[in-house]
């Protein structure tokens, strides 16, 4: 079976932009208004309602990072992740950049192994990245996130 194609396209207004799935992905607001009104925000539809977000920010001259990709919790675990970041792959192509990177937490072994599926390499850490800049302790996979692996991939 096919799996479907979803609908995603740029959000144009910012009032659209759905902070609280963002936050799924990263917990302090703060970060993402550093970065949510320069940036360009695409979402991803099923039957009209958002379902999936990603942000890309031009940070150098052909390079752009994604500082958010985010799905709601019912959509997780079908295969909508690599859609929705091959689909940010596609745009930051489309859009002329030739380098694409992208930053996680060093204990989320689900998302680094999605990035390096998708061509991704670990290009760097950023050690003490999450308690220098949250915060509150963030935890996942019953670990304390510390650091950040950095990520990068050419087009």
């Amino acid at each position: 079976m096919e799996p479907v194609e979803y609908k995603v396209e740029e959000c144009t207004n910012i009032e659209d932009i759905p902070m609280r799935l963002l936050m799924d992905a990263d917990p302090e607001e703060k970060m993402i208004e550093a970065y949510i009104h320069r940036s360009r925000t695409f979402l991803m539809y099923d039957k009209g309602e958002v379902i999936g977000v990603y942000v890309l920010l031009a940070t150098r001259p052909n390079t752009v990072e994604i500082m958010n990709i985010a799905l709601t919790k019912a959509m997780q675990g079908k295969g909508l992740g690599e859609q929705l970041l091959r689909h940010a792959l596609e745009t930051s192509r489309k859009l002329g950049y030739r380098i694409v990177e992208i930053g996680t937490g060093s204990t989320g072994m689900s998302q680094l192994y999605l990035y390096q599926k998708c061509g991704f390499r670990m290009v760097g850490v950023e050690v003490d990245y999450f308690l220098r800049n949250y915060s509150m302790p963030l935890y996942e996979n019953g670990l304390r996130i510390r650091d950040m692996v950095r990520l990068s991939r050419k087009l």
